[in-house]
């Protein structure tokens, strides 16, 4: 039997996540465990709805980090607000629309299936054609920052024509919390969800969600039970919701949601528009030195998300050996592509705290060294004081 204590080779996380966790997040989360209905505990919980409701721009009363991952956060949604026979529109533009589409059928909704090219944003005008071909239909679900293809989507356009046909909007926040706006109350979105370990810059585990207050009567006036006992909001609620006797409903994962208070303290220390114009400053570094070196990017500039950058894989060259070799040589992480875009692409990550200046650095010079090594047809050279220029 081995003994010895696990202690991983420290990486650089630069993948669709998880991605760098903040210093001060990891010692966070090694404060001493406390009892989950101890008072201390219930004003910790308290300070998180109101800095997770800051995050998402909202005053939804249902603001709160489910205790499991975003998949959790995404089937929060839909188990409460889906019941049986309900039509739901889900736009799928990459594999998080697909695990959308998932989780109607399993729940016994009525899917109708919006399909959009992968790599290219949502088109607003498609949703109102589906709306006004299916005028029953109760919810559009859409991601509003699609994971596996570095693609934004128009939020607020799509919720608009969701709202105006009557529909609930379930959206996907996972990769864009926090990195590029996020504004639930502008929108009028109904539910959304996201994830700590992205642009949080927190360690994996938990889900940020919210819901409205529409959202909040049509789960009360359910005439079938929460498909989940785990998610249903009704029972969460009961010890999630202010200024209420905390009813036990889980142990929550205290030391996790340590780490995730001290990262919207972070935040908040930063501001929501520093931390977003700071994705998009080290994108350009990015993006300046890979051009440089002849690489492209897959997505528009105007649909691009500055976070996630999906960038074509040379003529010739071994994907997953450039990955391989990244990790081996330099401790550098960066993500293979899904779906369509699986052997084609790498997914580079600039999410929360990876989202630094020596970062850029050192993914550009990495990934020149071991491109030109492998004799791969880029130009050599240009690509660090193009990065250097950008970031100047």
């Amino acid at each position: 039997m081995n003994h010895v204590a696990f202690i991983p080779q420290a990486r650089t996380l630069m993948g669709p996540g998880p991605s760098d966790v903040h210093p001060e997040v990891l010692t966070a989360m090694a404060r001493p465990t406390i009892g989950h209905l101890d008072p201390q505990f219930i004003q910790l919980m308290d300070d998180l709805k109101r800095k997770l409701q800051w995050a998402f721009q909202t005053k939804n009363t249902l603001t709160l980090p489910v205790s499991a991952p975003g998949s959790a956060g995404m089937e929060a949604c839909f188990a409460n607000l889906v019941s049986p026979g309900d039509k739901v529109l889900v736009c799928q533009n990459g594999v998080f629309g697909g695990r959308m589409a998932e989780n109607v059928t399993r729940l016994g909704g009525e899917l109708i299936l919006l399909q959009s090219d992968w790599g290219r944003a949502i088109d607003p005008e498609h949703v109102a054609s589906m709306l006004k071909a299916h005028p029953d239909t109760k919810i559009v679900a859409f991601v509003h920052a699609e994971t596996s293809t570095g693609v934004c989507s128009d939020a607020k356009a799509i919720c608009d024509i969701a709202a105006a046909a009557g529909c609930l909007t379930i959206v996907d926040c996972v990769t864009s919390l926090g990195g590029i706006p996020v504004a639930l109350d502008d929108w009028g979105a109904d539910a959304a969800y996201s994830g700590s370990q992205k642009c949080l810059s927190c360690a994996p585990g938990l889900s940020p969600l919210s819901m409205s207050d529409r959202a909040i009567e049509v789960i009360k006036n359910r005439t079938v039970p929460v498909a989940s006992w785990f998610l249903d909001m009704n029972l969460v609620m009961g010890y999630w919701g202010a200024n209420t006797t905390r009813a036990y409903h889980h142990t929550a994962p205290i030391n996790a949601l340590y780490g995730l208070h001290q990262s919207l303290v972070l935040l908040e220390q930063e501001g929501l528009e520093a931390a977003w114009r700071r994705h998009m400053h080290h994108h350009m570094g990015l993006r300046a030195g890979l051009e440089a070196m002849g690489l492209t990017f897959v997505v528009p500039e105007e649909e691009r998300l500055p976070q996630l950058n999906l960038v074509s894989v040379p003529e010739g060259v071994d994907e997953a050996r450039v990955r391989q070799r990244l990790l081996n040589e330099f401790n550098l992480e960066i993500g293979a592509g899904l779906g369509v875009f699986a052997g084609k692409v790498w997914r580079i990550g600039l999410m929360g705290y990876a989202s630094r200046r020596e970062n850029v650095l050192l993914c550009v010079s990495a990934l020149e060294s071991v491109l030109a090594d492998m004799g791969a047809p880029i130009t050599q050279g240009q690509a660090l004081s193009a990065t250097m220029s950008a970031l100047a």
